[in-house]
């Protein structure tokens, strides 16, 4: 068995806009997740909102920069993860589908195990 890390991907400007139905079902549809898939899951959580995020990078001369907000400024943002134990490729991708992002997708990657 192999880890995938299943990164979620939402709109913040929509689900802040969204009915608070909407929330509510996506709560819902991931909480059915963890049910459903607990034996697959090594672990799990969401974020709060990029604007919260502190990005460090190197600056070259030894020392770092530290700035406010996420890295990219993009639609889309980092929004929660899954850790997911799997046979394969395939069956994290199948498991994946069943993760709510209505305003957004998910990544699934493998993880390297170093060592």
């Amino acid at each position: 068995m192999a880890e995938y890390l299943v990164l979620i991907y939402e709109d913040e400007s929509a689900m802040e806009q969204a009915d608070p139905s909407a929330w509510q079902t996506m709560m819902d549809g991931h909480m059915a997740f963890g049910e459903k898939h607990g034996a697959s899951m090594r672990g799990g959580n969401a974020l709060q909102p990029a604007g919260t995020a502190t990005s460090i990078r190197g600056d070259g001369a030894g020392g770092f920069t530290i700035t406010d907000g996420a890295f990219a400024e993009t639609k889309e943002a980092l929004g929660g993860y899954y850790l997911l134990e799997a046979a394969d490729l395939d069956e994290a991708i199948a498991l994946a589908k069943e993760i709510p992002a209505a305003f957004g997708g998910v990544e699934v990657r493998p993880v390297r195990p170093l060592g």
